[in-house]
């Protein structure tokens, strides 16, 4: 049995629809994490986000009710490290997503047959018509850059996680991997990933060091709702937002091998920009003078 991970912090009305998926799907059992108020204004929204999860009568239900508040990125960390502590395989969800009925059937297939290939790190029902790849029909493909939207993994392909960001990517950049190979936002999310108290760059950093790959459904399976002003990391990006959802596809038969499609990292890039944005004519000339400058003070330097 493979658990449901439900982190939920001051959003009643998003997590209902959560939870109504959740039921759809019949999953057997949900770890809710309850973090708790960040102010005493939201006192009231986390009380009404606890009564709902106290309601929930149709699956198993373990409630932890954080006394303060962990926000999002320590809350995710701390949480599904302590559920992978009784469980070998997770299914995580936020509360502002929802799925079609089948999702947790279709995920948990997939963590079943590749739970003893390393080189799955992760399973996700969330994709997008931007980053697939064309022609994958009704098959699930690999993608390098993993995903925090409906994800699941092993306890295993967790281990380093306790590392942050920035230095996976150092550890990356030292083995001669691309740090922009999945998108110029990477590097630019893994600087402020401990200010910010964000994670899932952590998750896609850990990926990329280790060649690792992410199952996508070959359509979107699920759907972030939080698209709006009371979203912690998202409320501008409804060029996200995903068309309407179609039904699950059949769990393969023969599940595909883990090779990634040649076309992930070009549309992550397309989406995000291959490198920084250069800077203009002006300090591009300036360092062109500084090398000048450089090279003259050697060979003076020389004679």
């Amino acid at each position: 049995m493979i658990p449901i991970v439900v982190f939920a912090y001051a959003r009643p009305d998003h997590l209902q629809q959560t939870l109504d998926s959740l039921r759809a799907n019949r999953v057997p059992k949900i770890y809710a994490f309850s973090d708790g108020a960040r102010s005493p204004d939201k006192a009231p929204a986390v009380e009404e986000v606890r009564r709902l999860l106290r309601l929930v009568d149709w699956c198993e239900v373990e409630l932890v009710e954080r006394d303060h508040n962990l926000g999002l990125g320590r809350s995710i960390l701390t949480g599904v490290t302590e559920v992978l502590q009784k469980h070998d395989a997770v299914i995580v969800y936020e509360d502002d997503l929802i799925c079609v009925p089948g999702t947790y059937a279709y995920l948990c297939a997939a963590l079943e047959h590749y739970r003893a290939n390393p080189r799955v790190m992760s399973v996700t029902g969330w994709t997008h018509p931007r980053i697939t790849p064309k022609y994958v029909g009704d098959q699930p493909y690999f993608d390098g850059r993993a995903e925090c939207l409906v994800w699941g993994t092993w306890v295993d392909r967790w281990q380093g996680m306790e590392i942050d960001a920035k230095t996976l990517m150092n550890q990356c950049r030292e083995r001669g991997i691309d740090i922009f190979r999945y998108g110029a936002d990477l590097p630019e999310m893994a600087e402020v990933e401990l200010v910010q108290n964000i994670w899932a760059v952590r998750f896609l950093y850990l990926h990329i060091l280790h060649g690792g790959l992410a199952f996508r459904p070959p359509h979107s399976l699920a759907e972030h709702i939080g698209f709006d002003a009371l979203a912690t990391n998202s409320a501008d990006a409804v060029e996200w937002a995903n068309p309407p959802l179609k039904p699950v596809p059949a769990i393969p038969v023969h599940f595909p091998d883990s090779i990634e499609h040649p076309d992930c990292s070009r549309l992550w890039q397309r989406a995000y920009g291959r490198r920084p944005a250069r800077r203009g004519l002006f300090w591009r000339g300036l360092r062109k003078l500084r090398r000048l400058a450089l090279a003259t003070y050697r060979k003076l330097g020389a004679t």
